[in-house]
């Protein structure tokens, strides 16, 4: 009867850890913690510049790409990190509303307006600053904040 319990004891685990899969979270990462400050501190430095020319800044916007992939590439291979991948794919796509899509607007326009600019700061900066406490608390309002602002369908640049 021992050995009965037990064994049924074991199966409930093994169903509880299985069926609880699609639910994890990566930990915490210290490496995407800084690198993610480093990527919001250097955004926030070149929309600042926004009010120049495009090609004046085209090196470190460069960089800043370069980082970033960098990133994608750490975070796609992370296990249980979907949602982190998924919203720095999003920081990197040039038709949406975030990261890349601003730079290719400041590129088109050669200089951006300065209503413009501080729209897309905000909205750039707080998804930075999503992500950033994502990492920090893996906690489900953080996790529902950030697939909130994923799932958001915005419209690119263009359309508006």
């Amino acid at each position: 009867m021992k050995h009965l319990k037990y064994l049924l004891f074991l199966i409930a685990v093994s169903f509880a850890i299985t069926s609880c899969n699609s639910t994890r979270t990566a930990l915490f990462d210290q490496y995407s913690y800084e690198k993610t400050i480093e990527l919001k501190v250097e955004t926030d430095q070149l929309i600042n510049k926004a009010n120049t020319t495009y090609t004046a800044n085209k090196d470190e916007i460069e960089k800043l790409f370069l980082n970033l992939g960098k990133l994608v590439e750490y975070e796609k291979n992370k296990p249980n990190n979907e949602i982190t991948f998924e919203m720095l794919k999003m920081l990197n796509d040039k038709d949406k509303n975030l990261l890349a899509g601003f730079f290719k607007h400041w590129e088109t326009k050669g200089v951006a307006s300065k209503s413009f600019l501080e729209e897309s700061k905000k909205q750039i900066l707080e998804a930075f600053d999503l992500l950033i406490q994502y990492e920090i608390k893996k906690d489900k309002q953080s996790k529902e904040a950030l697939l909130d602002l994923i799932n958001l369908n915005t419209p690119t640049y263009g359309q508006r």
